[in-house]
């Protein structure tokens, strides 16, 4: 089983001497990007988990709208928000779409799990930081499923052979050839292989000049959209399954 997952989150980058990029524009790369995604997975007919950073949430109604009317799962990404603040964002979304957020992903800042779990969220999906150094150390973790103080703990996934997991930095940097051979031997021995993308990495930075690393800028933009159909076409050559995370959990 495939798990597509997407961050919505506004990129963070300082801009360069001479570039000037308002919260407002930032936002409007976020918006664009997500609906480029939506494109592509419309074509082909795949459905994928889009976790929400929660500042943003009502700022990006209609694009939430949008997402969950393509039957794509809305879920939570927390990045500094309080227990209050994750609440009523909560509440807000689930009164426009008329359905229950399940899911909240973290990174630096972790709410309890008990926390959670009275505000009704029935999975946790962590995830660690990644640089040009993180993806390439050799790790060893569980990767399967568990469940902890009535939340399903979803692990971030991690190729048994290479060792790398499936972030947004290696899906970036690896040529498709590897990565889709990376999936194929993953599955042989796990259940579900868990990927994650973050929208900002589809910004044409060329257009906007924000100042990151290099090597975050190699492959972004158009070039990620081209990884991405890649993918997918592979994902539909293969007969692979894939879900929202919602529904392979529960």
């Amino acid at each position: 089983m495939i798990l597509l997952t997407f961050n919505i989150a506004n990129i963070e980058a300082e801009v360069k001497r001479g570039s000037q990029i308002t919260d407002g524009d930032r936002l409007k790369i976020t918006e664009e990007n997500t609906k480029a995604i939506l494109r592509i997975l419309d074509i082909h007919d795949t459905k994928a988990s889009f976790f929400v950073e929660i500042s943003l949430a009502e700022k990006l109604q209609n694009l939430i709208k949008a997402i969950s009317s393509q039957g794509h799962e809305i879920a939570f990404y927390n990045k500094v928000s309080n227990l209050e603040e994750i609440e009523n964002a909560k509440k807000n979304i689930q009164d426009l779409l008329g359905k229950q957020i399940r899911g909240i992903r973290q990174k630096d800042v972790k709410i309890q799990q008990e926390s959670l779990k009275l505000l009704e969220f029935n999975y946790v999906s962590n995830i660690d930081n990644a640089n040009i150094l993180f993806p390439f150390k050799r790790l060893k973790r569980d990767t399967e499923i568990t469940e902890e103080d009535g939340l399903s703990i979803v692990p971030e996934s991690i190729s048994p052979y290479s060792q790398l997991p499936y972030n947004d930095f290696v899906f970036q940097m690896l040529p498709m050839n590897y990565y889709q051979n990376m999936v194929l031997e993953t599955l042989q021995n796990e259940e579900f292989v868990l990927v994650y993308l973050n929208i900002w990495q589809f910004t044409d930075f060329n257009k906007y000049r924000f100042d990151i690393p290099f090597y975050r800028k190699l492959f972004s933009g158009k070039k990620m959209e081209d990884k991405l159909e890649d993918f997918l076409s592979f994902i539909n050559e293969k007969e692979m399954a894939t879900s929202r995370m919602k529904d392979y959990i529960f």
